[in-house]
């Protein structure tokens, strides 16, 4: 079943859970992160020179390196330049009480008290002022430089004025329940745990016990909730959090995710939208699921050690036929006669070796989601179930975000938006990135809708993107990536290091830059050959940038043809984006927008971003007064954009 799709085979109920014993007789394509992490680049750049694109049938099976095919249109020889020093080019969108602001703002940023205490100072000066007062401070201060308004119409006026200087917007509405620690630790807790998992430990405090060996305690540390980090909060200051209280909030987030779509193509032609699979569903089966991939990607580089193979790149790795239905049969996993049917289908070890994305192939698709969670016992050699049993509800649960997700999606398409599903921690991603490439599968066949994110932190971001750009030259369908060095990095080494499992994040933020280098490096080169290829560099690192219009001159890849945008926070590096937007390249601001009263968290989370970027370095606001000192003395003082 090539055709298979994993969104509507998951709509549908059925078969009971002892399917899950049962040999695999049908395939659900996946990709999950690769355990391993990524040697060093064969460049110095981060590239590699051998890389090419062509039909897997038209090379042996699985092959890495590959010979061209050029599609779309000649790639142009004019290089653009741009100057991220020139003011009057950078600022020409702002007059100058908008740059008066924004030196306040970026100023207040560097004091820690005032960040440290920000919450309360607000609270209290909302106290003291009165609301009316009170929010028309925050408008000419920060809520005016980090937010674009309280609704979509309100929003439309900063949107029209940005596309005239250039830049495009990506929607983002910003409001958040504002909870405490303690209420945030147990809405986790209640949405994290099954039920078979709290009839199993007693209550739901006792899950940080070490597991006994039962069928339930399958589940590993790292997939489980923990209460100590149980408010997802912590630690994270540039993403957004939400917290499942039930099925009729979720509703409520996609409602408003739906609004945020249709303002963003009411608004432009070209606007894109953001959302967070956290917001759609309960997170114990994103948990779930991730762990069930993981453990499946586990058990192909446990194979692949067993062929002397341990320690290669993702798409590197290539099993032999032959010897790995020997070891299923050896290890009990599947009877020897049934190992055939394992690897049938289209373009499915035919050349007599198994790669990775083949192997993917193999996650059964079950018509009960609660089927799909099954894991490879090496013990016993059979297939089992992550849980014993799942509640009629619980199978409801997953079936509503999934059918969420797919609303989502349909929308986007119909208003000609693109829907970029944010990244999050590393416990939930591997389901994500899975259900995100599902929806590439499906509404990415004749242009870019869907776009999936990777955290460059991470030690597998290499291998994640590789996997996945090498699957969409097979299916033939557009690929689309936002590429950010990431939001929790602080948090996912505390929890790793507390609860006892392997740091997932690189180890300095030098490792990380060439990370994200590495693999912006990649998809360009994938763009050079393959004109299905798309990337969002969202970065407000100025050296990246220059990277990226660096490589992109030396691959020929012009900004008109839309295949590599730039992204950048509403209210910060101004004069990244706007230069980039004058000179003709894609370039985006992230646009927060809602009540003032109810983007307080959010504004919180910039006030600390900011401390961070500018007591690293006083460039932005350098350039600021220059630009305000440039208009001084030319008697521009009263300089009004007109567009």
């Amino acid at each position: 079943m090539s055709s298979t799709k994993l969104v509507p085979a998951f709509a549908r109920t059925g078969s009971d859970l002892c399917a899950t014993r049962a040999a695999i007789s049908a395939r659900l394509r996946s990709t999950v992160p690769s355990t391993q992490s990524q040697p060093s680049p064969d460049g110095e750049d981060g590239s590699d020179p051998t890389r090419g694109v062509a039909r897997k049938t038209e090379a042996p099976a699985g092959e890495h390196i590959r010979q061209v095919q050029h599609r779309g249109p000649p790639r142009p020889k004019s290089k653009v330049s741009i100057e991220f020093e020139n003011t009057k080019e950078a600022y020409k969108s702002k007059d100058s009480l908008e740059l008066l602001r924004s030196l306040l703002v970026f100023k207040l940023c560097t004091y820690d008290f005032l960040v440290d205490k920000n919450k309360e100072l607000m609270t209290l000066s909302k106290k003291f002022l009165g609301k009316k007062i009170f929010e028309q401070l925050m408008k000419m201060t920060f809520y005016g430089q980090f937010v674009a308004g309280e609704d979509q119409e309100s929003i439309k006026p900063l949107i029209r004025r940005n596309r005239a200087f250039g830049v495009g917007s990506v929607l983002d509405y910003s409001v958040e329940e504002d909870l405490t620690q303690e209420e945030a630790e147990k809405k986790e807790m209640e949405a994290c745990v099954s039920e078979a998992e709290k009839e199993s430990h007693g209550e739901v405090t006792a899950f940080d016990r070490s597991q006994t060996h039962n069928c339930v305690d399958h589940r590993e540390k790292k997939y489980k909730a923990h209460r100590q980090f149980g408010d997802r909060r912590g630690g994270v200051i540039s993403a957004r959090t939400y917290f499942y209280a039930d099925e009729a909030k979720c509703d409520h987030h996609m409602e408003t995710f739906l609004k945020c779509i249709q303002a963003s193509g009411g608004s432009s032609d070209d606007g894109f939208s953001a959302i967070k699979m956290t917001a759609l569903g309960r997170p114990q089966f994103l948990l779930q699921f991730s762990e069930v991939l993981v453990k499946w990607k586990r058990f192909f580089h446990l194979l692949a050690a067993e062929q002397g193979k341990a320690g290669l790149a993702a798409l590197d790795v290539k099993l032999e036929l032959k010897q790995l239905q020997e070891t299923l049969t050896k290890l009990g996993v599947v009877a020897k006669d049934d190992t055939q049917n394992w690897f049938t289908g289209e373009n499915l070890g035919l050349s007599g070796t198994v790669d990775l994305l083949d192997w993917n192939n193999l996650i059964d698709d079950r018509t009960k989601i609660s089927n799909l969670l099954v894991v490879p016992n090496l013990e016993t050699g059979q297939l089992e179930p992550l849980l014993n049993k799942f509640t009629e509800e619980e199978e409801r649960q997953m079936k509503r975000m999934l059918q969420r997700m797919d609303t989502l999606a349909k929308h986007a398409m119909k208003h000609g938006v693109r829907l970029m599903v944010d990244a999050e921690q590393t416990y939930f991603q591997p389901a994500i990135s899975r259900l995100t490439l599902e929806m590439q599968r499906i509404f990415n066949k004749e242009k870019p809708i869907i776009f999936n994110t990777y955290q460059c932190y991470l030690k597998e971001a290499y291998d994640n993107v590789s996997v996945d750009v090498e699957l969409s030259r097979r299916e033939d369908w557009y690929f689309g990536a936002k590429l950010v060095r990431g939001a929790y990095m602080q948090q996912e080494r505390t929890r790793a290091e507390e609860i006892g499992y392997e740091d997932p994040v690189n180890p300095t933020y030098e490792a990380t830059n060439e990370m994200y280098h590495k693999c912006l490096d990649y998809v360009l080169e994938e763009i050079k050959h393959n004109r299905r290829a798309n990337v969002m560099v969202a970065s407000h690192n100025e050296k990246t940038v220059k990277f990226t219009l660096h490589r992109m001159n030396q691959l020929g890849i012009h900004p008109s043809e839309n295949k590599v945008y730039f992204g950048q926070l509403l209210g910060m590096c101004d004069q990244i984006s706007f230069p980039l937007g004058q000179a003709g390249y894609p370039v985006y601001k992230y646009v927060p927008y809602g009540p003032v009263n109810e983007v307080i968290p959010y504004l919180s989370r910039r006030a600390q971003e900011n401390r961070g970027i500018m007591q690293g370095s006083q460039r932005e606001r350098v350039l600021l007064w220059n630009e305000l000192r440039r208009r001084l003395l030319s008697g521009e003082i009263m300089y009004r954009p007109a567009y």
